[in-house]
C-alpha cells in the first residue's frame, strides 16, 4: 500500500534531518587556537586541554564529528552509551551500559568521567555531548544511595506515568552528576555542553537531567511527586530518608541558577524535535500530501493522545477540515503510559494500537508512531503502523485489539500483523514522530 511506504519514507527523512554527527559537524571547528561553537567563540589555552565526555544515545556519532573537527587537539575523552550503539572512535573510550534502568557497566562509565574531569585546571576545556538516554546512562549515585535504589525508582515512576521532567528531577536529587553537579565536579575548568534534545521545550536542566545546567527543582518537588504518583510505598527506605533529610536542609540542595559554578558554563542545544517535523512535513510535500504539523510539544497519557490523532483524522477525511486529502498530519513529543497489564510494548506502539482500534473501517487512514532513536520501550522495534483494517486482520488471526490494549501488550498484537516498524538503532533520539496519512 503506498501510503505505508510513503510513512516509511517520511520517518526516515525526519529521523536524516537529526543525524547528530552532522549537528555537531555544523556547529563545531577548531580555528587556530579558537573553538567556534555556533555563535560562540572561545579562546583555547596553549596549555590547556580539551577533554571530552558524554552520554546518550546519540552520544556515540556526536563524538565522532567532535574527533573529525578537533583531532589531536582532544586530550582524552569518555562516553556512555546503549548496548550496542557504540561506533569505533580514536581519542574517546566508549562504554556501554543499561537503558532505562541503569547497570553496573553504567556506574564505571560514570567513574571513568569523573578521573578525567577531577584534576582539571582552569585552562582546560571540558565538551559535553548529550543526549536522549543520557539520564539512565550515566548513573552516579548519591551517597547513601545504591544502583539498585536508583533502578527501582526509575522503573516505579515510569510504571506510574511520570513525566520525563519529573522523572529527572527526582533523578537529580539521587545523583552526584546530575542536576548541575557535573559543571561544580569540573571546577575551575570550562564546560561546554552540547546537546541533541529529547525533550519538550528543549530545557537544559532536563536533557539528560541537566548534569551542566542549573536545577530549577528542590527536594521538596521530588516528594510532592512521589506523593501525587503515589508511589511512597514502592521506594527504599534509603531513596525516601535522603529526600526528606534534603527537605529538612540537612543536606545541599543542586546547584541552582545563580550559582557562579554556571558562570563558566555554556550550554548550547544543537538538534531537537522541530528539525524531525520540519523534514517530515518537506518530505510529505514532496510526496504529494498537504502535510499539517500539529505540535513538537505532545504530552499525556498515550491512548488519550491516539484518540485525539484519530479524530482530526476522521475529521479531514469527512470533511477537508482543517486541510483537504490527501493529508499527513504530524506530530511530536514524547506521551506517557499507565502500565496496568503484563504485557510488552513501548508508547509508540500502543499509540498506534489505540489509534486502530478508532479507526476501525476507515480504509483512508494510515497511521505511523515511531521513536527516532529507533527503540520504543524494551523492545526492538521503532514503533508500529496500522490503518482502517488492522482490528479485522487481527480478529480473523484469534487476536482482540481491545485485550491487547487492556494488557499493554500492542508488541505482541503488531508482530502477529507483521506491522512492526524495526529501523534498529538510528544513532539519534529527538523524541518521537507520529504520522496520520488521509488519502
Amino acid at each position: 500500500m503506498r501510503r505505508r511506504e510513503d510513512g516509511l519514507a517520511i520517518f526516515n527523512a525526519a529521523v536524516a534531518a537529526a543525524d547528530p554527527a552532522a549537528l555537531v559537524g555544523g556547529n563545531l571547528r577548531l580555528d587556530d587556537e579558537r573553538l567556534v561553537l555556533g555563535a560562540h567563540v572561545l579562546p583555547l589555552s596553549s596549555q590547556g586541554r580539551v577533554i571530552v565526555v558524554g552520554a546518550g544515545k546519540a552520544t556515540p556519532a556526536m563524538a565522532l564529528a567532535a574527533e573529525a573537527a578537533l583531532g589531536d587537539r582532544i586530550h582524552a575523552g569518555s562516553i556512555s552509551t546503549k548496548y550496542d550503539h557504540a561506533i569505533p572512535l580514536r581519542h574517546i573510550r566508549t562504554c556501554e551500559c543499561a537503558h532505562p534502568i541503569p547497570d553496573r557497566a553504567g556506574v564505571d562509565g560514570w567513574k571513568r568521567m569523573s578521573q578525567l574531569i577531577d584534576t582539571l585546571t582552569e585552562d582546560d576545556v571540558v565538551l559535553c555531548l548529550l543526549s536522549g538516554g543520557g539520564s539512565a546512562l550515566m548513573p552516579a549515585p548519591a551517597p547513601g544511595i545504591t544502583l539498585e535504589d536508583k533502578g527501582s525508582t526509575t522503573a516505579a515512576l515510569l510504571g506510574c506515568g511520570a513525566t520525563i521532567g519529573e522523572i529527572n528531577a527526582i533523578r537529580k536529587h539521587l545523583s552526584s552528576v546530575k542536576g548541575g553537579w557535573l559543571s561544580r565536579r569540573a571546577m575551575p575548568a570550562r564546560v561546554i555542553s552540547m546537546m541533541v534534545s529529547d525533550v519538550i521545550g528543549d530545557a537544559v536542566d532536563t536533557i539528560a537531567s541537566g548534569p551542566t545546567a542549573p536545577d530549577p527543582t528542590t527536594f521538596a518537588d521530588c516528594i510532592d511527586i512521589i506523593d501525587s504518583r503515589g508511589i511512597r510505598s514502592h521506594l527504599s527506605d534509603s531513596v525516601l530518608q535522603r529526600l526528606e533529610a534534603g527537605v529538612a536542609g540537612e543536606i545541599p540542595e543542586t546547584p541552582g541558577t545563580g550559582d557562579p559554578v554556571f558562570e563558566r558554563t555554556l550550554n548550547i542545544v544543537i538538534g531537537n524535535n522541530t528539525l524531525a517535523l520540519n523534514a517530515a512535513r518537506d518530505e510529505a510535500r514532496l510526496r504529494g500530501y498537504q502535510p499539517l504539523v500539529l505540535s513538537s510539544q505532545i504530552a499525556g497519557e498515550t491512548r488519550h493522545i491516539a484518540t485525539m490523532h484519530a479524530a482530526i483524522a476522521r475529521e479531514v477525511a469527512a470533511t477537508g477540515q482543517p486541510l483537504k486529502p490527501p493529508a499527513c498530519l504530524i506530530s511530536g513529543g514524547e506521551t506517557t503510559v499507565t502500565l496496568k497489564g503484563d504485557g510488552k510494548g513501548g508508547r509508540n506502539q500502543e499509540f498506534a494500537l489505540a489509534a486502530a482500534i478508532d479507526l476501525d473501517g476507515c480504509d483512508d487512514i494510515t497511521v505511523f508512531s515511531c521513536g527516532t532513536d529507533g527503540t520504543d520501550g524494551p523492545t526492538d522495534a521503532a514503533g508500529a503502523m496500522a490503518d482502517g483494517s488492522t482490528v479485522a486482520r487481527a480478529a480473523a488471526l484469534g487476536l482482540r485489539a481491545d485485550e491487547h490494549l487492556a494488557r499493554n501488550d500492542s508488541y505482541g498484537f503488531f508482530q502477529a500483523l507483521d506491522d512492526l516498524v524495526i529501523s534498529g538503532p538510528t544513532g539519534t533520539n529527538v523524541m518521537d514522530l507520529r504520522l496520520l496519512l488521509v488519502s
